[in-house]
């Protein structure tokens, strides 16, 4: 009975290991960041672009790529340079200009059966109060948002799927984008189940051994 006990503590012990391990491997998330320029150089957005009110000569830049977090993030693969892009719009009163970069990055980052289309530097002049999630639908229809106001997709890219998770044994663009599935990459059903059954075995192992240890109980 001893043995048994041990056993069932070592493997409960093992599966606790899975539980806790969590997602192995994990390479980032596949999204559209946002980013504003600063001195002419890309820095990552403090909020989203459904806050953000730019004045009249800002730009700002939208990369899709697949990255962890924001330090890893690729930026927009053209310099935020507000005179080339909107040099040529006359100011217009109670009005401004964002010049807008959007990259959509390389083949690397597509989602499966997707092929990024072409990098796109357009001027957006909007009202002086518009926010940047404003400017860009005025020149970058059609824009896709999930539920938690995510950005998903700009002129329709990607199709589908909206920051999902990327393993780093995921062949690039071997998987079709499900949309957002709300899996925050922790344990399985079938793992927590298993778990669960060798819990149950252990207990019920221990409840025997201790009432056989009491006399006259059967």
């Amino acid at each position: 009975m001893r043995r048994r006990l041990l056993s069932l503590a070592l493997a409960l012990g093992a599966a606790l290991s899975v539980l806790g391990a969590g997602p192995a491997q994990a390479a980032g998330y596949r999204y559209w960041s946002f980013w504003e320029s600063s001195g002419g150089r890309w820095t990552y957005a403090t909020e989203g672009p459904a806050t953000a009110r730019p004045t009249d000569g800002a730009v700002n830049g939208f990369r899709f790529s697949v990255s962890a977090d924001s330090g890893d993030s690729a930026q927009p693969r053209r310099a935020p340079d507000f005179t080339a892009i909107c040099g040529t719009t006359p100011a217009r009163p109670d009005h401004k200009r964002i010049a807008l970069v959007i990259d959509p990055g390389t083949q690397e980052d597509a989602p499966a059966g997707e092929r990024p289309p072409a990098l796109r530097a357009v001027c957006a002049q909007v009202p002086k109060d518009a926010t940047t999630a404003e400017a860009l639908a005025s020149v970058a229809k059609p824009l896709r948002y999930n539920s938690q106001a995510l950005l998903c997709a700009i002129t329709g890219y990607p199709k589908s799927g909206c920051g999902e998770q990327v393993s780093a044994t995921e062949p690039k663009s071997s998987t079709p984008p499900k949309g957002d599935t709300g899996d925050d990459g922790g344990p399985s059903v079938g793992v927590i189940a298993g778990i669960a059954a060798v819990v149950a075995l252990g207990g019920a192992a221990l409840w025997r051994s201790r009432r056989r240890g009491y006399p006259g109980r059967r």
